[in-house]
């Protein structure tokens, strides 16, 4: 009687963010993380296991010094040395701009799918929208999704767009899924970076007759226990960087196309999981050295360790950079991105190459005039608990602001600057990153032409980061306090 099933192991990234080097666990001496240990270990199961699958859910690049030194070129060919079986885009590939994206592309030794980025003159997909890979004889199709900020990456580029609706995503899986999807297709996965809570809401959206088995999302770093299942479909994400994978062991049966048996768990990657890949650590060496070598140089000393431990909530990093930006453009508020500081601590000593890897997005500063009224919709948009969610735009600002938000009223209860309230007829200056302004109607609720109106607009800097690295030379031994600058009432 012949067996009809088939056993897979799909591991599964997301988020890596050039999160390149292992970290010494705190307190223990061992080393946690980075691509020779991941690597490591997914040597250790291809040779453990027979039918393995690696996928990366999005966002290789951009995090860390290797990656933004190279414009994503080393994490290509670092990603081509760990050979993964198909990857979707995040929204950080489009960092460095379309065409530097489309040349990343052609680096790649693997597929790289998205089923909802379009050409719209011509109405074609920018990249292969599917990948089916035969396997132990079965055929497993995937399919890759992008998270609607890419249309804020793209905002720019009038040629491009993308369907950015939960529900225009959904359509485009049923279009891949009814135009592909066959018999002979015994797996079908989607790649998704739209965050958990929007996968969910896809998962309930896919017909059954689709087939969809499986959803591997990333964006939003959902650290999971297990698994979510949303209309008979397994949901999973890992967290973020190489600090873990995850892995499911699943049997699929050819007669009915299904999953019949399932285990999933985050599995840390350490020094007790796996030995490290000594050819790659070497691999990533030639490009570290190189870089040891120019950013060594130490260009301030904070007068303690500052952190910035969650992007949602006001941090003592991100208040020295919101104050350094605010300082030299001469403004009454800064808007500074939380996801512009990428890491979650820096100091006491700070070198070049640190600043670099903290605060790799170079863009320009510009300060606009705005009413009170204006400025109480802008942190009433900015504040409001749906923005809270992994997935929303958060903001750093400066000390001179004072916002606080009921979370049980749902609505601004105060504002002031300088300590003294706003009020709705007096004009103030706001200071944006370009990203910012460009993309203000849906990361501020403010259009473009309501920052404009205002009249006396100015670019103050071509390049925040300039700006900050020379203020930092200049600025020893300081530090900062959580003081209060944004406050969510419970």
């Amino acid at each position: 009687m012949k067996d009809n099933t088939r056993n897979f192991t799909i591991l599964h990234s997301n988020d890596m963010h050039g999160d390149f080097l292992a970290e010494v666990r705190e307190g223990s001496g061992d080393l946690i993380g980075g691509l020779a240990l991941l690597s490591g270990y997914l040597n250790k199961v291809r040779e453990e296991e027979e039918n393995v699958i690696f996928v990366i859910a999005g966002d290789m690049v951009q995090g860390s010094l290797i990656d933004s030194e190279y414009k994503g070129i080393s994490t290509i060919e670092i990603m081509n040395y760990l050979s993964p079986d198909v990857v979707t885009l995040g929204n950080h590939e489009l960092d460095y701009g379309l065409p530097h994206l489309l040349f990343l592309e052609k680096m790649a030794n693997f597929p790289i799918v998205n089923a909802n980025l379009y050409i719209k003159k011509y109405g074609k997909r920018l990249m292969d929208p599917y990948f089916i890979m035969e396997i132990a004889d079965f055929s497993i199709l995937f399919i890759g999704i992008i998270t609607e900020k890419v249309m804020d990456s793209l905002a720019i580029d009038q040629l491009i767009g993308t369907f950015v609706s939960t529900e225009d995503a959904a359509e485009e899986i049923g279009k891949i899924c009814n135009a592909y999807k066959n018999n002979d297709i015994d797996l079908t996965i989607a790649l998704t970076h739209i965050g958990f809570e929007s996968d969910i809401e896809l998962a309930k959206m896919l017909k059954p007759e689709w087939g969809v088995d499986i959803i591997l999302g990333g964006h939003s770093h959902t650290v999971l226990e297990q698994p979510e299942i949303v209309n008979n479909i397994l949901i999973a994400q890992a967290g973020v960087g190489t600090n873990q994978i995850g892995r499911f062991d699943i049997v699929v049966d050819d007669d009915t196309n299904s999953i019949i048996q399932w285990k999933w768990e985050l599995v840390p990657i350490n020094s007790e999981t796996a030995a490290a890949d000594s050819s790659l650590e070497e691999f990533i060496s030639k490009f570290k050295n190189k870089l040891d070598e120019k950013y060594n140089a130490i260009i301030t000393r904070f007068s303690e360790k500052l952190t910035h431990p969650q992007r949602e909530e006001e941090t003592t990093l991100g208040n020295i950079f919101a104050d350094a930006l605010a300082e030299t453009s001469e403004t009454d508020v800064i808007l500074i991105g939380s996801g512009s500081i990428r890491v979650k601590e820096l100091g006491p000593v700070v070198t070049l190459g640190d600043l670099k890897a903290c605060f790799p997005y170079d863009d320009t500063l510009a300060r606009y005039t705005i009413n009170g009224m204006q400025l109480k919709k802008i942190f009433s948009h900015i504040m409001r608990m749906e923005n809270r969610d992994g997935e929303g735009e958060c903001y750093q600002v400066n000390s001179g602001v004072r916002a606080v938000y009921s979370d049980c009223e749902s609505k601004l209860v105060s504002i002031a600057v300088d300590e003294t309230p706003v009020v709705d007829d007096q004009k103030y200056t706001i200071t944006l990153q370009g990203y910012h302004f460009i993309n203000s109607q849906t990361n501020l609720g403010i259009s473009n032409d309501e920052l404009i109106a205002g009249g006396n607009s100015k670019v103050v800097s071509t390049s925040a980061y300039q700006v900050l690295e020379e203020w930092l030379r200049h600025h020893a031994n300081i530090k900062r306090d959580i003081e209060g600058r944004i406050v969510f009432k419970p």
